[in-house]
């Protein structure tokens, strides 16, 4: 039977050429099949991202609309709560978070402004009160721990600012303490409050008729 197959010979240098050309000419396939790859990824990302953004932004339209229009219809509610349950002077401090239950218990909407806590400099004057207060305490192990709990509520955060919620505390134990010039400093820290709000939140939830639970109803792109 005729062998139609020829035989190349080479030196061991054709042969290495040979070897590095295709390797060479592998490389540049690898090479462009990840090119092409990438562009066809880029091609996926971009048809998806425009076929998602507009849908995207209509919901976010409408959940934005429907929050506006709830957040409108409390304020009339709110400034009914205010008359119906006045607080005491300082209770202001904690009073910028609204929860707001149906009167069937299946039904629950949160109402609340995040605030940036802020003084005015008079609020140096009852800081000072109160440490010439607490510092005269020191004096046994019980009223050196008071002092140690005082000393942390007074203290301000890395802006340099008190925090609100230590000033409600503060507050407290200055009333159990029935010392004038403890409650006395303390009132002149409230009055020195002045936040500024940021921004408000709405928040919403449905009582679980198997658990008894709260599930909340999902009200941002980032909430499932």
């Amino acid at each position: 039977m005729e062998n139609n197959e020829t035989q190349v010979r080479m030196t061991d240098e054709e042969l290495a050429e040979y070897r590095a050309f295709k390797e060479a000419r592998a490389k540049k396939e690898r090479e462009e099949r990840a090119r092409k790859m990438r562009a066809d990824y880029t091609s996926i990302v971009d048809d998806e991202i425009a076929a998602a953004v507009p849908a995207l932004l209509s919901i976010s339209e409408d959940i934005s609309t429907v929050k506006k229009t709830v957040l409108e219809n409390f304020q009339a509610i709110l400034a009914m709560k205010g008359e119906l349950y006045r607080e005491r002077k300082g209770e202001e401090m904690a009073n910028y978070s609204h929860t707001f239950t149906s009167s069937d218990g299946k039904a629950r909407i949160t109402i609340g402004r995040y605030m940036n806590d802020d003084y005015l400099d008079t609020a140096e004057t009852g800081i000072a009160m109160i440490r010439d207060y607490i510092s005269s305490l020191a004096t046994d192990e019980k009223s050196q721990a008071l002092v140690g709990m005082v000393m942390r509520l007074l203290a301000k955060d890395r802006k340099g600012t008190l925090k609100a919620q230590r000033i409600i505390q503060l507050r407290r134990i200055a009333e159990e303490s029935g010392a004038e010039q403890f409650i006395e400093g303390v009132r002149i820290i409230e009055e020195a409050y002045c936040p500024t709000a940021s921004r408000t939140y709405l928040r919403a939830w449905r009582r679980n008729e198997n658990t008894n639970g709260w599930d909340p109803i999902p009200l941002g792109m980032t909430e499932s």
